[in-house]
């Protein structure tokens, strides 16, 4: 992505927090990244860059657009950009060697007599988890503030009805330091260590009301019990209390796996935010664009996208978040959300604010392109009006053809996309029908090959097809794309290399265009494209004859061994003529034996 191309697109970028990705042009994601301001943060890849490391460097120039998610803060988007680099493996994020996952969570495992510890993983044992945190140090001010306010066991003994009565435990330090009240010898009942469980839920929750009033009851009951040390004690934790929870959209572990989508339109276009949500994290975000060929309304809209999304992304989950009832064709089995208040509101309310950016940063590109147009749309359609076609050739295709004297007949193809070279769709083909020097042959042959095998894959046509060469060698193409009856689909023309003449099918009478333009530069790039890499294919297929030579066609002698008789020796006549204990300090005894016992043979 270049700097002009970014101070096109910067304008839409909000100053919002939330996460990044650079994308290559084959959709695959670079690069995730975090940012407090987006804006600012996407500003420093570009500009003056002499403080960037090089491959920082070659990942933005590789990149070719950048899209980014809002979320409400940068602790969200750090939890995002953690998700995300885990399900995608960007190749330029800095991955963890270990499976040792950032995340703390807070722990109510189901059990009786519940422990309350730190933990890094969820297991879906029925256990209640907090969180997540990133700052361990925090996490354990939280697990202290909860042990100073309530006596919880830390053991992990098997406190059953059957082994309490057996009389199995005795009290441990923890008893003794006033840590744990000791329901391993029933002195603590379950029914008052589960009202602490339900407390601590409470303060986890964020329901910090109900925890102060618990306190404030149980102080109360101590003083008027003339029990005032222990009221002390209670006053004393109930100061201790503070705000410490940290709750997040994107990382949420009492949501398991949901779908949320989310609509907004305009006039022309809707669009329809995806939010794949797996293990209470969000994994996946996506933003399907529709245009509106009838007046459609919402509900339609939206179906229309959760059935293409769901497919899209193989997508299996049970329970979709919407911010509209609807009913789904053949989703017996689904369960549909409208929440209203609650983590599941927030996820709607996430995925909300990012269709709603983007409908509005779609509205200030089109403000911004208005009466603007990139050289490759400017080149195009000059390219279009010049050979007078139908649509604009945003595909184009040339073929080229390569031998010497007749030897190894090869041929290339090139594409272009967008006016640019696309070298993931570069072909050649080693001519096969085709004995001598034929250049109108191998030009049928190679035209029918590449659209016979497009048909057949069901790949989009190109709008532009050029032939290097004069009328001969397009009246061969035009032969082999009438036999597949495409002749009438695409737009073909030959282009001569002495005059920079074009030629179109059945007209006599050449097309000159103007040296200096651009649309003439286009294609005279594709064509010397198309010349190159037919050429080095050309070398390479002979470097390969170069050595099937007389020693390859000897039995046990492979293209190694010969190889090094011939950069050793200089050439066969060498071989032929020289010591056979030489031959076999080169080559070995076996190797050495089957090339005297050839030449021998010869004699």
């Amino acid at each position: 992505m270049t700097n002009e191309q970014f101070k096109a697109f910067s304008p839409t970028i909000p100053s919002d927090p939330g996460i990044y990705k650079f994308i290559a042009p084959d959709g695959v994601i670079l690069y995730v990244g975090k940012a407090k301001n987006l804006r600012n943060r996407l500003s420093s890849y570009f500009g003056e860059k002499k403080h960037q490391l090089a491959k920082t460097k070659v990942m933005v120039k590789h990149a070719h657009h950048i899209e980014f998610t809002l979320v409400e803060t940068e602790y969200d988007a750090l939890l995002l950009e953690n998700s995300l680099i885990k399900k995608h493996l960007p190749r330029y994020n800095v991955m963890l060697k270990d499976e040792k996952s950032p995340l703390i969570y807070i722990c109510i495992k189901l059990e009786r007599f519940p422990r309350v510890f730190l933990t890094r993983k969820t297991i879906r044992d029925g256990s209640t988890y907090f969180g997540p945190y990133l700052n361990k140090f925090r996490v354990e001010q939280i697990t202290e503030l909860i042990r100073k306010l309530f006596q919880l066991r830390t053991c992990t003994l098997n406190l059953s009805v059957e082994n309490i009565d057996k009389g199995k435990f005795k009290p441990c330090l923890e008893y003794h330091i006033k840590n744990c009240a000791a329901p391993c010898v029933a002195y603590e009942s379950e029914e008052s260590y589960n009202k602490k469980i339900e407390q601590i839920k409470n303060v986890l929750k964020g329901n910090f009301s109900a925890v102060k009033t618990h306190l404030r009851d149980e102080m109360q009951h101590f003083a008027e019990n003339l029990q005032f040390e222990q009221a002390q004690l209670v006053k004393d934790k109930l100061l201790l209390f503070e705000d410490y929870q940290g709750k997040s959209t994107v990382v949420n572990p009492n949501i398991k796996d949901v779908d949320v989508f989310s609509i907004a339109e305009d006039e022309k276009e809707a669009y329809v935010n995806y939010l794949k949500v797996v293990n209470g994290a969000v994994i996946i975000t996506y933003t399907l664009t529709l245009t509106k060929n009838l007046d459609e309304d919402r509900e339609t809209l939206l179906l229309f996208a959760i059935e293409n999304l769901r497919e899209r992304f193989n997508s299996i989950t049970a329970e979709l978040i919407l911010p509209i009832p609807l009913i789904i064709p053949n989703g017996e089995n689904l369960i549909i959300t409208v929440p209203k208040i609650g983590d599941k509101k927030k996820l709607l309310d996430l995925s909300e604010k990012n269709v709603q950016y983007h409908l509005m940063q779609r509205k200030r590109q089109a403000a911004n392109q208005t009466g603007r147009q990139t050289s490759a749309e400017r080149i195009l359609r000059t390219l279009q009006t010049d050979l007078q076609m139908e649509a604009v050739p945003l595909h184009i295709e040339c073929f080229d053809n390569s031998n010497i004297q007749g030897t190894n007949p090869v041929s290339s193809c090139v594409v272009f996309r967008n006016a640019k070279p696309s070298k993931k769709d570069y072909r050649h083909y080693n001519v096969k029908t085709v004995e001598g020097p034929n250049d109108f042959a191998s030009m049928e042959e190679v035209v029918f090959r590449r659209y016979k095998r497009l048909l057949a894959e069901g790949e989009s046509l190109p709008q532009l097809i050029i032939i290097d060469g004069g009328k001969g060698q397009l009246s061969a193409a035009m032969k082999s794309l009438r036999i597949l009856g495409i002749d009438q689909q695409v737009t073909v023309v030959g282009i001569a290399k002495r005059l920079e003449e074009i030629f179109f099918p059945e007209d006599p009478v050449p097309l000159y265009i103007n040296k200096k333009s651009e649309s003439l530069k286009l294609m005279q790039q594709a064509r010397n494209e198309a010349h190159r890499f037919a050429i080095t294919f050309h070398r390479n297929q002979r470097s390969k004859d170069f050595i099937k030579t007389e020693l390859t066609e000897i039995p046990g002698i492979g293209t190694k061994t010969a190889e090094k008789l011939l950069q050793h020796f200089g050439s066969i006549a060498r071989v032929r003529e020289t010591d056979p204990a030489e031959l076999e300090t080169l080559i070995g005894k076996v190797a050495a034996k089957k090339v005297r016992g050839y030449f021998e043979g010869e004699k």
